[in-house]
């Protein structure tokens, strides 16, 4: 097995399932904390900052990282947008989303342009309203460059399975029938800059999650190695059907030992 440098984690359903705690999860991240192994967390959720994340990992999962410990499809946009403005000053958005998308934007230079905005850019929003899209989709036919978060359908509540962000971005691909560049998990632009900020090559990394369809594609579109953990979305028999399996399968993070690999 691969001397894995660093490790990139999905959260729900890989290190909690909302307000439910993953025992094995807080030992494995503490394990990576004692063995000095860098590591991030990485989720498509752009309505929180990083800051945020770490508090509800500390308050309601007794597991205590760092900001920069936590990477969302919002920093991503962001940085991905900063990276493709470049030295211009074409650094003009119309965002349908929320403060840890609009702040993460914001810290980029990024300034906020209702009808002629160099990119428009589509995350998740519960406050969405038709006026919103309306601008959105104006934008877009007008030659505003389409960027959408991530592609999650659905996003789990309380309440069951809520509209994610992907179901916002469709709405605007198929009023303006323009394809988006897609940001978050499956594709692999994510992975990618977060493996930029730690250093590290994508064959000395590996991926976790529970999902196969979001964090495994990521991690195979990016070339990087992955860990599928069946304590949330995918089952063995569903991964059993898929083309390209991951790397390695374990029950539990218990079952995963840095220097041997999966465990019985």
């Amino acid at each position: 097995m691969k001397d894995y440098q660093a490790y990139l984690i999905d959260l729900d359903g890989t290190v909690y399932a909302g307000t439910k705690r993953y025992p094995a999860a807080k030992r494995f991240i503490e394990r990576l904390q004692a063995a000095q192994i860098p590591f991030k967390f990485v989720t498509n959720n752009t309505t929180q900052l990083p800051q945020a994340v770490v508090n509800n990992l500390g308050n309601n999962h007794d597991i205590h990282v760092t900001p920069e410990n936590v990477y969302t499809a919002g920093l991503a946009t962001a940085d991905y947008l900063d990276q493709l403005a470049g030295e211009t000053t074409k650094r003009t958005v119309y965002v349908v989303g929320e403060i840890g998308l609009k702040q993460a934007l914001t810290a980029k230079g990024f300034t906020v342009d209702e009808e002629h905005p160099t990119y428009v850019v589509v995350g998740l929003d519960s406050d969405v309203t038709y006026e919103k899209f309306a601008k959105a989709v104006l934008a877009v036919r007008s030659g505003s460059t389409f960027i959408g978060t991530n592609s999650d359908s659905n996003i789990p509540k309380a309440r069951g399975l809520m509209p994610g962000a992907g179901a916002l971005v469709d709405l605007v691909r198929y009023a303006t029938q323009q394809q988006p560049i897609m940001i978050g998990k499956p594709e692999p632009i994510i992975l990618q800059n977060s493996l930029r900020q730690l250093g590290v090559a994508p064959e000395q990394a590996l991926m976790i999650g529970d999902n196969y369809h979001t964090d495994i594609l990521a991690g195979i579109h990016a070339q990087v190695d992955t860990l599928l953990v069946y304590t949330g979305v995918s089952t063995p028999e569903q991964v059993a059907t898929e083309t390209v399996p991951p790397t390695y399968t374990v029950p539990s993070l218990d079952h995963w030992d840095f220097e041997v690999g999966p465990r019985g």
